[in-house]
């Protein structure tokens, strides 16, 4: 009904110009203002061209409910209605007198009460269905007739609006929610049958609605695990413009952020009248995010079928995925001639059934037997492609002739159970609340008692709320605090690929939790491995993830360096000092130890030297004993020469200590030995430079010799420099016991591969320096005293070849010690610079004595 009808009822005399005062049944009246507003701002809205469409059923009863409908599609500008819609509408609609009939014959549920009905057309446009509605309130809207009289000066008979206890509507959630705002001023209860979105679930702005389907909340939350069990955590989202489309992505956002995991790449929205060229610009916006192969969409048939159609065009077939809404469920339409775009799409739909007492109700339709659905002949020549012949109406040549013989052929598909069942369990559940308040407010009365005189809508959907019963489909019916239903959810894949049947098929269902059957899902080409939508793919073992700022699932990996191994998925660390990163560097294992082998070139070379020092170190001091009381060898002072060659064996011997397996023992005896043989060497050296020297010096000042010039004194004073060694690594052993250590720093090369432990003594630099110390400060002091005593007679032979020797040992060890102790110890340069010296101090030695 218009506004304009809405004020103008019948009467059988002609109103005078009167002005309605309008009010609410419970004596609350809204604000003029606000009726003339509305009324102003709904005179523009285009309406169906009356006369060449029917306005709406009426079906009488003792309860009228009133139904709301998308029996036509939005029509063009300017034009408020389209074609005829036969699944949204007619299949919708007549589920709904079906369940009329089925309530007012059965004798258990309001019995001896006719539920009646007043059902109207949206034409699928929120604005109009706005309009229509207003015919539901008419009853509860008081107007003051005292100034209307006929002609005759006598009162006018004003037939009385039947009242609507309840509505049965709307499908669009644009629709409802428009609608809803009305019926909350007049306390109508609203059960809808199709309307999703998550914004009606806000009890507070839409108290008074109420749904058999579950919100799109429960819907996007199934999709969120959905994307999740595939392993996705990158997608795109498409909406169309609206509040279905809207709020469904919304949600999926709102949920997708709250449990984690998840990013989305771009959330596009398709507009309302979308421009040539849109889609494909939309096809290329998702292309910039190519990895977020999984898109969302939330878009009606029109919408949808748009986007496969770029995405084909754009040759992108099987590379986008989509998980689609209970808009695109399992419908045929939206893919016709898209089926290898569609292919692997999975889709949502609420759970359902077929209802087989419906399918035989419809196909027995008929001309002749459903007069009472207005808009039924419009089918009838829509479905059949005929033409009815009314009076005034010209024939339509291209058309046939519709003969009234035709029959409505069963159509068994997702799309007509599911929009029939909830329209029979809407019907129903409004019917159950009902029968529970006529029980409880007429108890044992037939008929509708004084208490349910007008219906209190109010009371009413606490009834509606508290409604439990098997519906249609076997499933329960009930409601929560928000007036939602439970969520139930059947999950589907498109399958074209190695499949029987091609089509919809079942995968799996949601209940609070998802159960995913991924054996039977199958993708692009009969594919059976899920596709990837990720920003960024798994990091490799030894990896580390860098972190996108600002997009959680986006990172780049990091290769753990050096002698680090991946810590976690987000840090790295660095191995023990003991240990080096496995070859995928997940964690560490042991560095390999190592000591100098006997088979080393680092080890035959010097053992060959020392072997032919050590004989021709024997060779002399065999040549001495051999020859020990003859004139040359008594000459030479043979008892430090003993001790000398003494020493210069010791040199030799501590190359095998060094190349030796480090241990306590081996660790102690190169401590006594590393600077013990050349302490003997240049304590012997220097004993004998300063007998020379003070024998010299002496003869220059007196005739008598100087004292401690014999050999027993000169073995004394030898030995004397010698304990002040031996006492100092008796120091050292009680302060420090010999030990053996690993040096993991020693061979660390950038590749840890080649990283080794090397096996050594605790020897370091500062307690080598201490070893050596003592026979340095007798090197240089013999030095000196060589320097001293180079002035002595041609036949002192001996004192020259010592000179010599000491200045060239001299800057033996100015070129080495700087070198070495400037760089890591080591066990080769140990050994080399033993196998140095003792090659030194036999070059000397052997020029002093021969």
């Amino acid at each position: 009904m218009t506004p304009q009808e809405l004020y103008s009822s019948p009467a059988r005399c002609r109103r005078l110009a009167a002005a309605p005062a309008l009010g609410s049944p419970t004596g609350a009246a809204p604000p003029l203002l606000f009726w003339l507003l509305l009324l102003a701002g709904l005179a523009g809205v285009p309406r169906a061209q009356k006369g060449t469409q029917p306005h709406s059923i009426k079906i009488e009863g003792d309860i009228t409910l009133g139904g709301l409908f998308p029996v036509h599609s939005r029509g063009p500008a300017g034009v408020a209605c389209g074609e005829i819609k036969k699944e949204k509408g007619i299949h919708r609609m007549e589920a709904m007198l079906y369940a009329l009939d089925q309530i007012n014959s059965d004798p258990d549920l309001l019995p001896n009460i006719t539920l009646g009905a007043r059902i109207l057309d949206t034409c699928a446009r929120d604005t109009y269905a706005l309009e229509q509605s207003l015919t539901f309130v008419q009853a509860l809207i008081q107007k003051d007739n005292s100034d209307v009289r006929c002609s005759n000066g006598e009162p006018p008979i004003i037939p009385e609006p039947e009242r609507v206890v309840g509505v049965i509507g709307a499908s669009g959630s644009s629709v409802s929610i428009m609608v809803a705002n009305v019926l909350r001023l007049f306390a109508i209860p609203q059960i809808s049958y199709a309307s999703t979105a998550p914004e009606l679930s806000d009890n507070s702005r839409y108290e008074f609605f109420s749904r058999v389907v579950p919100p799109d909340s429960y819907q996007a939350q199934a999709m969120v695990d959905i994307v999740k069990a595939m392993g996705w955590n990158y997608v795109s989202t498409l909406a169309s413009e609206g509040n279905y489309g809207e709020s469904g992505v919304e949600a999926f956002v709102q949920i997708s952020r709250e449990t984690g995991g998840l990013c989305i790449a771009q959330s596009i929205k398709i507009p309302r009248e979308p421009k040539l060229g849109e889609f494909d610009k939309l096809i290329n916006r998702l292309m910039e995010t190519s990895n977020a192969r999984g898109v969302i969409i939330f878009a009606n048939e029109d919408d949808i079928k748009r986007v496969l159609e770029a995405s084909k065009k754009a040759n992108l077939t099987g590379h986008f995925v989509f998980v689609g809404s209970d808009s695109w469920g399992a419908k045929s339409s939206p893919i016709q001639d898209l089926e290898d775009v569609a292919e692997g799409a999975v889709t949502i739909l609420p759970k359902r059934a077929s209802i087989d007492g419906f399918d035989q109700y419809f196909i027995s339709r008929s001309l002749e037997n459903n007069r009472r659905n207005i808009w039924f002949a419009e089918f009838w020549e829509d479905d059949f492609k005929c033409k009815l012949t009314r009076p005034g109406v010209k024939y339509d040549s291209s058309r046939r002739k519709c003969t009234g013989e035709e029959r409505i052929s069963r159509e068994s598909s997702y799309e007509q159970e599911g929009k029939v069942q909830f329209v029979i369990d809407a019907v129903y559940a409004m019917a159950h609340a009902i029968h529970s308040m006529h029980i409880d407010l007429c108890p044992g009365y037939m008929g509708i008692c004084d208490k349910m005189d007008p219906v209190e809508g109010r009371m009413l959907l606490q009834y509606i709320r508290s409604v439990n019963f098997n519906g249609s489909a076997g499933t329960g019916v009930m409601f929560n605090e928000n007036g939602d239903a439970p969520g139930r959810y059947d999950i589907f894949q498109y399958q074209i690929s190695n499949v029987t049947n091609p089509g919809y098929r079942v995968i799996g269902q949601w209940t609070n939790h998802l159960r995913l059957n991924e054996d039977e899902m199958q993708w692009n080409g009969g594919d059976v491995r899920i596709p990837d939508s990720v920003c960024s793919f798994p990091c490799e073992p030894g990896e580390r993830k860098k972190m996108v700022k600002g997009v959680p699932c986006c990172w780049h990996c990091e290769l753990c360096d050096g002698y680090q191994y991946q810590l976690d998925e987000f840090n790295c660390d660095t191995c023990p000092m003991d240990m080096r990163p496995l070859v995928n560097r997940t964690g560490c294992r042991p560095t390999p130890i190592i000591k100098l082998e006997w088979s080393s070139p680092w080890a035959i070379i010097p053992v060959f030297l020392a072997i032919l020092g050590i004989l021709a170190t024997s060779g002399c001091i065999c040549t001495f004993i051999r020859f020990n009381d003859t004139p040359i060898v008594r000459a030479s002072g043979r008892e430090l020469s003993y001790v000398l060659l003494t020493g210069i064996f010791l040199i030799y011997l501590i190359t095998f200590l060094m190349i030796a397996e480090p241990s306590s023992g081996v660790c102690a005896s190169r401590r006594m030995l590393l600077g013990l043989g050349m302490c003997i060497s240049y304590s012997a050296m220097l004993t004998k430079t300063n007998r020379i020297y003070r024998i010299f010096e002496q003869g220059k000042v007196a005739v008598s010799p100087p004292k401690f010039i014999s050999p027993g004194s000169q073995l004394v004073i030898t030995f004397i420099l010698i304990s002040v060694q031996v006492l100092a690594v008796f120091i050292w052993f009680g302060v420090d016991p010999p030990h053996t250590i690993i040096d993991y720093e020693e061979q660390k090369p950038p590749n840890p591969e080649f990283a080794r432990g090397v096996l050594k003594c605790d020897m370091s630099d500062l307690s080598l320096i201490l070893c050596l110390s003592w026979s340095i400060v007798l090197m240089i002091t013999c030095t000196v005293y060589a320097i001293k005593s180079r002035g002595v007679p041609e036949t002192f032979n001996e004192a020259k070849p010592i000179g010599f020797t000491m200045y060239t040992t001299c800057i033996v060890w100015l070129a080495f010690v700087p070198i070495f102790f400037g760089t890591a110890q080591s066990t080769e340069k140990v050994w080399g610079a033993e196998v140095g010296s003792a090659m030194w101090s036999v070059a000397g030695s052997d020029r002093q004595r021969f």
